[in-house]
């Protein structure tokens, strides 16, 4: 190991670190230990297409040129942000040449693959057909949503997980081996360094990349947690505001309360924050939650949730960040019922299939004289005279519209009492209906 102070162009730790073999890889075990499919690919030699899929900094990259290595095959990389369909036909031309020349097969790499449109993807997709090209497309969204079927039924889906605790500590030590000679860390400061890369091994190494620089202009060896702390911007955790582990975390958060857990529910709320979260975004899903989640068992969560989402407005972050946290409370420990909401649905979905019924007369409002000799309102049963301001029997539906029983309240909160009311009401119809058959 040569002295730290000694190098007045360090090699650059990403390419000090790269692994040469995929028994250097870190992580992925699941697809590269013994056994595992991309380990037994490797093994048969046998190339075939495939999209990793899987968080920033986890190896798609790596695996990728290791297999062109593995298979020598030419190695061709696209990004999907910078190329087009011109640098998708000069990678055809180069493969063709190749393969006229040398019999060599090609790996087609496009990193980013998910930003590709439908014309771009559909450009390589003949050449991945005939085998000219191998296809390895690298993408952190589903590609279930991102990629078209057409290329997806042609290519395997590999899910790479971001990298442990343990697996980043064994990347900690090995750059330590290799490249950070002369240089000590505590413990506190390797699990600052760890905790800020979260999971993701090029943000650990870009950070030891600052630290040993850092480290460098102020003279030292000794690296703590002060030192760490005070030299590198504290980089928020992994979160894509557009993509798949926002949507991922604000339905955990949904789940959460609807499974009444209150811990779980403040876990990811405050992820999200902690992640650059809109607070107004999540001001209206959870007041969305309080429609959808505690419905008519608990009418006040509606309020309390608007009243949070209003506070917010008016005082901004951090302190109406409060009020929010204290909604997700309150929602997660209310009484819960979607018994409205599948209502609703039902409902919908009833009338967007049915035809267009007409109102009985007696429902329909009779303002002028022809309305009225035309029988509108004719025997209306005004609620408010009634026993119990009920007209009991009375019929609100379309004439031949079949009974319907749409709103079922559950026995939690107060649809214990909504429940029992409609039961009693239902009651009296059934009643007032014996009655009615009995004079006729």
């Amino acid at each position: 190991m040569t002295d730290l102070f000694a190098q007045d162009h360090p090699v650059p730790l990403a390419e000090a670190l790269r692994p040469k073999t995929l028994d250097e890889v870190i992580g992925q075990q699941h697809l590269i230990g013994p056994g595992k499919p991309l380990r037994l690919a490797f093994e048969a030699r046998k190339l075939h297409s495939l999209i990793l899929w899987g968080p920033p900094g986890v190896g798609k990259t790596t695996l990728a040129r290791l297999m062109a290595d593995a298979f020598d095959a030419e190695f061709v990389a696209l990004s999907a942000v910078f190329s087009g369909v011109k640098d998708i036909r000069e990678a055809v031309a180069r493969a063709e040449a190749i393969r006229a020349q040398s019999g060599r097969a090609t790996i087609l790499f496009i990193d980013e693959v998910h930003r590709f449109n439908k014309a771009q993807q559909d450009a390589f997709l003949p050449y991945v057909e005939d085998g000219l090209l191998t296809l390895v497309g690298a993408t952190t969204e589903n590609p279930s949503f991102e990629v078209n079927s057409a290329l997806l039924s042609r290519a395997s889906v590999y899910v790479l997980n971001p990298l442990s605790a343990d697996e980043m500590g064994q990347l900690f030590e090995r750059a330590c081996q290799k490249a950070l000679a002369g240089l000590t860390f505590d413990d506190d400061a390797r699990a600052r360094l760890v905790g800020l890369a979260d999971g993701d091994a090029r943000r650990l190494i870009n950070l030891l990349e600052q630290t040993r620089t850092a480290a460098l202009t102020a003279k030292r060896t000794q690296i703590d947690g002060a030192f760490i702390d005070n030299t590198l911007a504290q980089s928020l955790r992994r979160f894509d505001k557009g993509g798949e582990a926002f949507y991922d975390q604000i339905s955990a958060l949904h789940k959460s309360v609807r499974g009444s857990n209150p811990d779980a529910a403040l876990y990811w709320f405050c992820r999200m924050l902690d992640g650059g979260a809109d607070p107004r975004y999540l001001a209206r899903r959870i007041v969305r939650m309080a429609w959808e989640e505690t419905g008519l068992a608990d009418p006040r969560a509606m309020q309390i949730a608007t009243d949070a989402a209003a506070t917010y407005e008016r005082l901004g972050s951090p302190e109406g960040e409060l009020a929010l946290a204290e909604a997700v409370i309150y929602l997660a420990m209310a009484a819960k019922s979607n018994a409205a909401y599948v209502a609703y649905n039902a409902a919908r979905a009833f009338v967007a299939k049915d035809g267009s019924r007409p109102v009985p007369l007696h429902l329909r409002n009779a303002p002028t004289r022809l309305m009225k000799e035309l029988d509108y309102g004719k025997n209306y049963r005004y609620a408010h005279d009634e026993e119990g301001a009920y007209a009991a029997g009375e019929n609100y539906f379309p004439e031949g519209m079949p009974p319907v029983d749409w709103y079922r309240p559950v026995e939690r909160g107060l649809e214990i009492k909504i429940g029992e009311k409609l039961a009693h009401l239902r009651e009296l119809d059934r009643q007032a209906k014996k009655i009615k058959d009995s004079k006729d």
